[in-house]
């Protein structure tokens, strides 16, 4: 008994001892267990965004694993006998071979096939939307500008996981979207050259591009996703949820729902996910490999349309003046570069716009509540114009088939994307910029004025006015909560290129004409009465 009492550093500690005692130690306690199941979580519509993209991802690897098993990446060269007539006899590569046999001889298989495509189109969107949901709300405030980082990496590789898939099938169409990326490839000073021939595994189209492609969607791509999404989840338990304003919500408490009925909500999402995905796969045709036929380097598919999220790329491809430059005997493709370096630009503006805010407004405190669209105007402007030039651009990837539907001329839609790229964006951000002011200033009147009944009442010298009562004061709460933020200005400091650059945004982000000062509490409780109005 005596040795008991010894310290634990004194006792001889054998070769299990250790791993025995960690092992004893990660299990968490039932007590830690319940207390987790406790935690508050937020519940808003919004926040489903993130889990149609872990689920809606979930269903890509589970429909891509299956189609592992019976896909062959390979350029060889084989004559098709399958059971689809038009293109027996036919040379085509073992990649389309084994998708066409995908599509009519696995058992399921082309419900399979469609529903990774669909689960694909779904999974991009759902993090469009998710990336624009944190930035219009402002949630990429500290502490989570590393969260932003690792969605918008995910947007990115989404979009790259997508082109590489939709490339495997080594059919007519993605063969032309193949052969689009090949000379944007081509068009990078220096380098592209070797891109080319290092992607392909020689002279386009190479024997290796198949195989390399599908190294890169099966292994590599989802290998990274995966990883960010493990951070995610790290980061998002580590800090305590973002939540939108309202009553008793501050940045020291979470409202919401207990994360064990949370988990049973979101269980009800990954049924509703899946089986969406599924019901598309059933019912609407997606790819019909079989109509394109087998890739052939000397012909192009008419009416080829990339998928959505490469639109973008497309659409400034197609409306680019063909020009070019040629310097010390070399000629560069501007009508590929600079849509390759615009695209590139429009993302990474995106990505980078936290940064820049954190910067200018030099506010580093931690931030829990979300910021309602209307209190951030030219945040929120931005956000509208980055939207619309990527829709612009978008309609500039159909313009053949927009053409073709009503009847106009091709370049006519081509010259009006043009000049939708310029003026669309300029006109969106000041309608969406005046409606957010607008939203600020009805918000204003109801807090000094109250709310409008609909009641109309004669007062006794004969004027009829419209009966107001005060808001509840969970109304008032959300609508006087938010904060303001005031433009810098430059004190007697030597003033540097820098610091006048930084002052002159924080005067278009915060300045004069940005925002509508909130009331007072001062206002609030002194303010002007409408005539009628109920106490």
């Amino acid at each position: 008994m005596g040795h008991d009492n010894q310290p634990t550093e004194a006792r001889p500690r054998t070769g299990g001892e250790q791993p025995a005692r960690g092992a004893d130690a990660r299990p968490p306690t039932p007590g830690r267990t319940k207390a987790l199941l406790r935690r508050a979580f937020p519940d808003h519509w919004s926040f489903m965004l993130g889990e149609i993209c872990l689920y809606s991802f979930l269903v890509i690897v589970l429909t891509g694993v299956y189609l592992t098993f019976f896909f062959h990446p390979s350029s060889e060269q084989v004559i098709y006998d399958g059971s689809y007539g038009p293109l027996r006899g036919q040379l085509m590569s073992a990649a389309f071979d084994s998708t066409m046999d995908i599509s009519f001889e696995v058992r399921g298989g082309l419900l399979i096939r469609q529903a990774h495509h669909w689960a694909a189109l779904i999974f991009v969107a759902g993090l469009l939307m998710y990336v624009m949901r944190v930035f219009f709300t402002g949630a990429f405030r500290k502490p989570r500008e590393l969260n932003w980082v690792v969605a918008f990496l995910l947007l990115i590789l989404g979009m790259f996981a997508g082109l590489t898939g939709y490339d495997l099938p080594d059919d007519l169409l993605s063969g032309t979207g193949l052969a689009v990326v090949n000379g944007t490839l081509l068009s990078v000073p220096v380098v592209g050259t070797y891109l080319s021939m290092f992607l392909s595994g020689g002279e386009y189209p190479g024997d290796d591009l198949i195989a390399r492609f599908h190294t890169l969607h099966v292994l590599l791509i989802p290998a990274l996703m995966v990883a960010l999404m493990v951070l995610h989840w790290a980061l998002s338990r580590r800090e305590r949820p973002a939540q939108y304003p309202g009553p008793g919500r501050t940045e020291t408490n979470v409202v919401g729902l207990p994360l064990g009925v949370r988990l049973v909500k979101s269980a009800g999402y990954l049924f509703l996910v899946s089986g969406t995905v599924f019901v598309l796969a059933a019912i609407a045709q997606i790819n019909p490999i079989w109509q394109y036929g087998p890739y052939r380097p000397d012909q192009v598919s008419a009416g080829s349309q990339p998928d959505w999220y490469m639109g973008v790329l497309d659409g400034l491809l197609r409306v680019m003046p063909g020009w070019e430059a040629t310097a010390w005997g070399h000629t560069l493709a501007l009508d590929n570069l600079i849509p390759l370096l615009v695209g590139a630009g429009l993302f990474l503006a995106l990505g980078a716009y936290p940064f820049l805010e954190a910067w200018v407004t030099g506010d580093r405190r931690p931030h829990h509540v979300l910021d309602r669209p209307r209190n951030r105007p030219v945040r929120t402007a931005l956000g509208a114009a980055w939207l619309s030039f990527y829709a612009v651009a978008l309609v500039g990837a159909a313009n053949d088939i927009i053409a073709l539907r009503l009847h106009v001329s091709v370049n006519a839609v081509t010259w009006a994307v043009r000049a939708g790229l310029f003026v669309a964006p300029a006109v969106v951000f000041v309608v969406t910029k005046r409606w957010a002011l607008a939203l600020q200033r009805r918000d204003r009147d109801k807090v000094l004025h109250g709310r409008e009944t609909g009641i109309v009442k004669r007062l006794p010298h004969g004027e009829f006015v419209e009966v107001h009562e005060p808001l509840s004061p969970e109304r008032l709460h959300l609508l006087t909560a938010h904060e303001q933020y005031e433009p810098l200005t430059i004190d007697d400091s030597p003033s540097t290129v820098a610091t006048e650059l930084r002052v002159r945004l924080s005067r278009g982000l915060y300045g004069e004409g940005t925002q509508i000062r909130k009331p007072t509490p001062e206002e609030v409780s002194h303010g002007e009465r409408p005539p009628g109005q109920i106490s």
